[in-house]
């Protein structure tokens, strides 16, 4: 588990609660949740919050690995500690020792019992606004276990639910899960298979392979399709009128929705060691998104049901 998120209103319909589950089968360039990538726990540091060796050092002894060390000696005005991310095994045993919560872990283990009791403190608000459970990753279907029984049990106490997927699992997870999902909101990230495999790391045949037979084995479950849109990767035309042809013929697939690119999570990074690869990449401009979005308002058809999504 990687985080609850409560009052939700752009992960489907109505006022939701999003489940973040840890783990993502892809390694998109662009991603801005890289906390989400491993399936463990994980350690990330914030040097902003370290008040240093001096005041404090408390993390250093600890570290079984000594990962964290102190650059430099004597009088110094930052002798904030630093991490070895090559030796940092995730053991967290420097978490509970750090005052100033520099040092944490995304991610936890929980029931789906302890998951719902968090869920179901909005359930006021699901039933005036038509909302209800959504849950997300990383890739979430790849806990396909934990995924249907949590998705079981909310549709027993009466809450909706949605997920958020890319797709690319093996189909017997999807086939587990989807019996208990009422709204699967998913990636159609590039059309080309190689283009794929180059900013996702996957190419993507079993992602469409997978929608596919989504579509045709749950067609009282409904679909939204969605690309994350980034500008010089596939904000082109021939991509959206490429997804548009695939998901058409299908009257489940209710939305096709463009997300635009953007770097709330770059921030990140830096916590977890990791270099952002996209640093110089810009979110598309306002020409291009009306552009590609008059080309799927023209190819969708009006005989779509339309959801209140963003």
């Amino acid at each position: 588990m990687l985080n609850i998120q409560h009052f939700c209103t752009h992960d489907g319909p109505g006022i939701r609660t999003t489940v973040f589950l840890k783990g993502c089968s892809l390694r998109c360039k662009w991603c801005s949740n890289p906390e989400s990538i491993l399936k463990l726990a994980e350690l990330a540091y914030n040097p902003s919050k370290c008040i240093g060796e001096k005041q404090c050092g408390l993390c250093l002894p600890v570290c079984p690995e000594t990962a964290i060390y102190v650059v430099g000696e004597g009088e110094r005005s930052d002798d904030k500690v630093r991490i070895n991310w090559d030796l940092c095994t995730n053991c967290g045993k420097c978490v509970p020792v750090c005052p100033s919560k520099a040092l944490y872990l995304f991610g936890e283990e929980m029931t789906v019992d302890q998951v719902l009791a968090e869920v179901e403190q909005d359930g006021t608000f699901y039933r005036e606004s038509g909302g209800g459970l959504t849950v997300s990753g990383g890739e979430c279907l790849l806990q396909a276990d934990f995924l249907a029984a949590l998705c079981s049990e909310a549709h027993r106490r009466g809450i909706h639910t949605a997920i958020e997927t890319a797709g690319n699992v093996p189909w017997s997870y999807m086939e587990k899960v989807l019996p208990h999902v009422d709204l699967v909101q998913h990636d159609i990230k590039l059309t080309d298979s190689e283009r794929h495999k180059k900013w996702t790391g996957a190419g993507n045949e079993r992602i469409r392979a997978n929608f596919k037979k989504a579509y045709d084995t749950f067609p009282d479950t409904k679909f939204i399709v969605r690309t994350p849109l980034i500008p010089g990767v596939n904000d082109d035309d021939e991509h959206i009128r490429a997804t548009l042809e695939f998901i058409r013929p299908h009257k489940n697939v209710i939305e096709y929705e463009l997300l635009p690119y953007h770097r709330f999570g770059e921030s990140k990074y830096e916590f977890l060691g990791k270099v952002y690869q996209l640093s110089d990449f810009k979110p598309p401009t306002p020409e291009s998104l009306a552009r590609l979005r008059a080309i799927i308002d023209e190819g969708f058809g009006p005989h779509r049901e339309r959801v209140t999504v963003s």
